[in-house]
Order: C-alpha cells, then sequence, then structure tokens
C-alpha cells in the first residue's frame, strides 16, 4: 500500500536552508512561549482536592463532570474507578473552600461537591476525600523533566551503537525540537498540562524517533548499494522511498488519536490532543529536519561501511 510513488524524486533537500530555518523559529518561539506564558499545569503537579464518590447505580463521568460545572465548580477532573459506579474526583479548592487561615477545609470543599452531585443524582455518597499539597506536584514536575531527558539520552545512545555519531546528534537534536514545539503549542493555547499529558509528551519522543530511524536505516542501505551517489541525492532517495509509510502510519495513528478524543471522555481529551500535535510535529521534522541536519554534520559512505575487507559483514556483500 503505497500514497507516494516508491521511485518518486521530490527534492525535499532543495528547500534544507529554509525548513532548517522554520524549525529554529519554531523552536525559539517555543522556548520563549513556555517561559512567559508557562504550561497551564493541572491538579497533578499544583496540587489540590481529592474526592472518591460512590453511586448506587452505574455512571458516566461526563455527567458527573456537568453536574460539578453546574454547580460551580470549576475545570473538575473526573475518572472513573475500578468500574461505573466509582468516580474520583479532582479539583482546584476556591477561596469559599479554605477555612480562616487559608487551608483547605475538607468539609467544606466535600459538602460543596456532594451538594451539586446530588442534585443530579441522589445516589451519590462519599467514599473518601485527601489533598495533595504542591510539594508533591513539584515533585511530579522534576521527575517528569528527569524521565524525558533520559528517554532522549537513551535514544542517543542507542543510534550511536546501531548507526554512527551523526546518525544520533541529528536524532537528538530533531526530537529536542519536536518535544519543544509540542510544549509550545500547549502552552499557547494554555491546554492543561497534567499526568496524561506528560505520558503523551514521553510517547510523542518515542513515535518521533520510530520514524526519524525507518529513514536512516533507509540511508544506510542506500549509501552501501550506492557506489558513486552523493550523500544529497543518498538522503533525497531515502526520504522519498520512505514516504508512504511515514504518511500512513502518521495517518492511522492520528485517526486513532481523533477517536480516542471523541468517544474517550474527557480524562483522554488531553493526551490526544498532545498525541495528534506531536504526530504532525514528529512527521514534519522526520521529511523536513532530520534528513538536512544530517547533510549538515557532513555524513557520507564511509562512515557506514566497515574499514577492512576482513570484516565478515563486507565480505558477505556482492
Amino acid at each position: 500500500m503505497e500514497i507516494f510513488n516508491h521511485n518518486s524524486n521530490v527534492h525535499f533537500l532543495r528547500i534544507r536552508v529554509f525548513s532548517i530555518a522554520v524549525a529554529i523559529v519554531l523552536v525559539i518561539a517555543s522556548v520563549a512561549l513556555i517561559a512567559t506564558k508557562g504550561l497551564n499545569y493541572g491538579l497533578d503537579f499544583t496540587g489540590g482536592v481529592s474526592l472518591v464518590v460512590d453511586y448506587a447505580q452505574p455512571v458516566q463521568t461526563n455527567d458527573v463532570h456537568d453536574a460539578l460545572e453546574k454547580g460551580g465548580l470549576e475545570n473538575p477532573v473526573v475518572q472513573s474507578v475500578g468500574g461505573s459506579r466509582e468516580v474520583s474526583i479532582r479539583m482546584q479548592p476556591t477561596k469559599a473552600m479554605l477555612d480562616a487561615k487559608g487551608q483547605v477545609d475538607l468539609d467544606k470543599v466535600a459538602g460543596t461537591v456532594m451538594q451539586a452531585l446530588k442534585a443530579t443524582r441522589s445516589d451519590a455518597t462519599l467514599k473518601s476525600r485527601s489533598s495533595v499539597s504542591a510539594e508533591v506536584g513539584a515533585e511530579l514536575k522534576s521527575d517528569g523533566m528527569v524521565a524525558a531527558v533520559f528517554v532522549i539520552l537513551g535514544i542517543m545512545a542507542y543510534l550511536w551503537i546501531r548507526f554512527e555519531r551523526r546518525f544520533a546528534i541529528a536524532a537528538v537534536l530533531t526530537e529536542i525540537h519536536d518535544t519543544l514545539v509540542t510544549l509550545g503549542v500547549l502552552a499557547l493555547v494554555q491546554r492543561e498540562f497534567d499526568m496524561t499529558v506528560l505520558a503523551s509528551v514521553l510517547a510523542v519522543i518515542g513515535y518521533s524517533i520510530n520514524d526519524k530511524v525507518v529513514v536512516f536505516d533507509r540511508i544506510r542501505e542506500l549509501f552501501r548499494l550506492a557506489r558513486k551517489a552523493e550523500p544529497e541525492e543518498i538522503l533525497n532517495r531515502s526520504i522519498n522511498s520512505t514516504l508512504s509509510r511515514t504518511i500512513i502510519t502518521s495517518l492511522f495513528t492520528g485517526i486513532t488519536m481523533a477517536a480516542l478524543f471523541f468517544y474517550g471522555g474527557p480524562a483522554v481529551h488531553n493526551f490526544a490532543i498532545t498525541m495528534l500535535i506531536g504526530i504532525v510535529v514528529g512527521t514534519l521534522s522526520s521529511i523536513f529536519v532530520a534528513s538536512p541536519i544530517l547533510l549538515w554534520l557532513g555524513v557520507s559512505k564511509k562512515d557506514l561501511m566497515p574499514v577492512t575487507r576482513e570484516n565478515p559483514e563486507l565480505a558477505r556483500r556482492p
């Protein structure tokens, strides 16, 4: 199944100066947005109140969410817990829910929440309540950044071993680009950044590198097969020969994320949106950014060929 001709010869590298310039501008703009507007951290990172509510009959999380908003509670996070009759509710307490010392009054919070829920369903009962401090959220935030850094460094080490140093550097630079641009879009639209979004960002890193490894593998193959082709020609042929695979993979992954967004409920909206952004950014960088960086780093045939004739890998080749 191919969308584009396997032997097509669209000269993607002809616009490499423009594509790299656009990528640099997007990275700078993303860093500026993150630094000025910042990410809209959710309750997982800022702290808040968590309640677990039982229902005598099955309930939809969308209905619970709507009931809370009708009761004047803004941006509650509602998730199913262990079935269809138990839900977890997380929210940022309002000023009316604080005591004289400015601390969260769990009795007031529980009373307000249960009043809003019982207005639509009388079978709701409070099972548990607790508060999450901002210190715990800050720890989760730092752990998430460390996880992202380790993922990128692990990818660099893997590609350094499997391919060559230049491929590892090109992959890391494009991964940083993809991650920062995705976060920049989230900062621009002020989409809530919670644990599901953090998981989505880590998934974007893995998805993006998968696209690039396919192109890199084709580059290595063509370098070894071609005798006199120039690096620019090899890189351009590699992009063209893998273009159908790249587009088809991105298209069907995007369709899956769109289905998750429209039918998965509010709990996975942020995850799906972040994945969609990351898929678009990662696909474009695989086509227009990764290979120009490789060419700029000076990749050549000799970087991927064994040095001596005694090498068994070389001896097997015609």
